[in-house]
């Protein structure tokens, strides 16, 4: 159940969060077109502009910095039809399978070849005006198309309690998101300046509805949302491609999940259409599916939503952060994080470079998911038995 912070702030998980979180979202819900108040999930941390875990619902504004700059950053899980028994007993083959067809890291895509096709594909059916007229954009859209990047992006194969196998795959728009949100952020910032507002944070820069500035935000906004479910797609088939060339047989796919946690959309709550910006978290209507990951080496929640109108329909998207990616580094080790692994098929070789995604720098997952009970329903607790990961 949520608590009460202030009048304008509700929070699931209150103890869990840092007091640094807090305040940040406390800044958000006092702006004035804040309509109600802010949402905390139980997995909020201290974010850029807005905290990450945080639902925030506005009347004829929208934040830029709110959505951040991996605009449409999601999940997507596939129930493959294939049990445990299907598997091979080294999953070292299939992880390097998954490498060969699914490039991952900052800036990896595919510069030529049949697969930068479907990229020309997809650009051709979804065109842009902002992106159209930047080479180097268009360029990244293309490329970029069907890749992961890095971070806390990820694949994942794993087993639910019956041994039945899934794939959970986490990415979003890519390198041409990222400079968008980047723009707009910018513009808002400049048009703060320009009409002498001040905020608490310049990174609560916002955009007014009905100026070309909003329009063109949201325009891009849409866009790169839909190219981000699109590469999640993208990845998904030929994450599943590996699979059947590993197993040697066909894959009855049971059951698709496709859902950002990092974007904006207009939705009626209490009365009014609002602007909802969902900043790490899920939507969560009665009956919505979700995906809920934990961290390398934890588990994962194929979830259905409770439809709590208090969260304005929303769950936590993970576990969230409790260290900063330099604090891990600097305090976390490659061996306990290779115990912390197990037996699972990972990148080992690599683990120096995975420090900052050490399980022991995110919140429980268990105790995220107990704290939202009225959020959603858990369905199906998935356990990895291989990660693949960007560097």
């Amino acid at each position: 159940m949520p608590e009460k912070l202030s009048r304008t702030l509700l929070a699931w998980g209150a103890e869990n969060i840092d007091p640094k979180a807090v305040a940040q979202a406390h800044r958000t819900s006092k702006l004035p077109f804040i309509q109600g108040h802010v949402a905390l999930m139980p997995d909020a941390h201290y974010g850029l502009g807005s905290t990450v875990g945080s639902v925030i619902p506005t009347l004829g504004a929208i934040i830029p910095a709110a959505v951040g700059v991996d605009i449409g950053c999601g999940m997507i899980a596939v129930e493959t039809g294939l049990d445990a028994g299907d598997l091979p007993d080294d999953l070292g083959g299939l992880l390097s399978s998954i490498e060969q067809r699914v490039p991952a890291g900052v800036g990896r895509g595919y510069s030529r070849g049949h697969k930068r096709l479907r990229g020309d594909v997809w650009w051709s059916a979804h065109p842009n005006a902002a992106v159209a007229g930047d080479e180097q954009l268009a360029r990244k859209t293309v490329e970029q198309f069907g890749s992961l990047g890095s971070g806390n992006h990820f694949v994942e194969v794993c087993l639910d309690p019956v041994d039945g196998v899934w794939v959970v795959l986490h990415s979003g728009s890519r390198g041409v998101g990222n400079m968008l949100a980047r723009r707009h952020i910018a513009r808002a910032k400049g048009l703060m300046k320009e009409r002498f507002i001040t905020l608490e944070d310049p990174d609560l820069a916002y955009l007014v509805e009905g100026e070309p500035e909003f329009q063109a935000y949201i325009a891009d906004l849409l866009w790169a949302q839909e190219y981000a479910l699109a590469n999640r797609e993208q990845m998904m088939d030929a994450v599943l491609g590996a699979l059947f060339v590993i197993v040697a047989r066909p894959l009855v796919e049971r059951r698709r999940v496709n859902c950002h946690h990092n974007y904006t959309a207009r939705e009626r709550h209490h009365g009014k259409d609002l602007w909802i910006t969902r900043k790490g978290a899920i939507r969560a209507r009665v009956g919505d599916w979700g995906v809920i990951p934990g961290s390398m080496g934890t588990n994962s929640y194929i979830v259905k939503g409770l439809g709590n109108s208090a969260s304005f329909d929303s769950s936590a998207h993970g576990a969230g952060r409790t260290m900063s990616r330099t604090e891990a580094k600097r305090t976390l080790s490659v061996e306990s994080l290779t115990e912390a692994m197990g037996d699972r098929a990972w990148l080992e070789s690599k683990a120096g470079r995975l420090i900052d995604e050490h399980p022991d720098s995110y919140k429980d997952i268990d105790r995220v998911m107990r704290d939202q009970t009225d959020l959603v329903s858990i369905e199906v607790e998935l356990h990895q038995v291989l990660n693949y990961k960007g560097t």
